[in-house]
């Protein structure tokens, strides 16, 4: 059975502060009945400052272990969202009513909404929100073979190749990032944006869109044609 709102999972390690303070944004500037889900490993250090926070506490994973993890124990809701959402602890929704925009969007053309990170803009969803229907067709959010990086170039690359994917460049979603100067270099970026991460999961990419990426996209046609409007 499908709800009518939207859960966004948030991946975080040993950034609480960032949590909080998203959390806080989110009570700020959504509109819609949306859920803020953060998937947490059970190692982390900082583990203890997420209390009170929503929080799926989970083994040590790669961020998009973490991703689909959570997002399996989101569809085993009895009632799902109508759609389940990506975005990091670094960003931050600056327009009100950003949610209801990006529900209003899947209405119109189910599939994939992303909006305007200020670093990205419409070139990558680094922010994304998915029909339920393509999520549960799929398996998962992102490729299991990914590890952190080059998720946003496959929610780009499905959903253009499919024809159902919709940018809102007046909904921003800011991603407060080092690259931008508007966040600073702490040591998760720097784990996960090391040059052998981006060669591993740059490769990983290719491989898996050549293996599996006619008959994802054959898949998500199919999905997004089958969700009511």
């Amino acid at each position: 059975m499908s709800g009518e709102g939207l859960v966004v999972i948030v991946p975080s390690r040993s950034r609480p502060t960032a949590a909080r303070e998203l959390a806080d944004v989110f009570k700020r500037t959504c509109t819609a009945d949306t859920e803020l889900v953060f998937a947490v490993d059970d190692d982390d250090p900082e583990l203890l400052g997420y209390r009170g926070l929503l929080a799926l506490i989970r083994p040590n994973k790669s961020m998009v272990e973490a991703l689909n993890i959570t997002a399996a124990e989101v569809l085993k809701r009895d009632v799902t969202p109508k759609a389940i959402g990506f975005m990091g602890d670094d960003h931050r929704p600056v327009t009100r009513g950003w949610d209801s925009a990006y529900l209003d969007a899947l209405a119109a053309l189910p599939g994939f909404v992303y909006g305007n990170d200020k670093i990205q803009g419409a070139n990558l969803p680094t922010q994304v929100a998915i029909s339920t229907s393509v999520v549960q067709t799929l398996g998962h959010m992102a490729p299991p073979t990914l590890h952190h990086l080059y998720v946003d170039n496959y929610w780009r690359t499905l959903g253009r190749s499919a024809g159902c994917i919709t940018y809102l460049p007046d909904v921003v979603v800011e991603h407060r990032h080092p690259v931008a100067g508007t966040a600073p270099v702490d040591d998760g970026y720097l784990r996960v944006n090391a040059p052998e991460m981006y060669r591993k999961d740059r490769e990983a990419f290719q491989a898996y869109m050549r293996e599996h990426g006619p008959m994802e996209v054959l898949a998500v046609r199919e999905a997004c044609a089958g969700v009511p409007r």
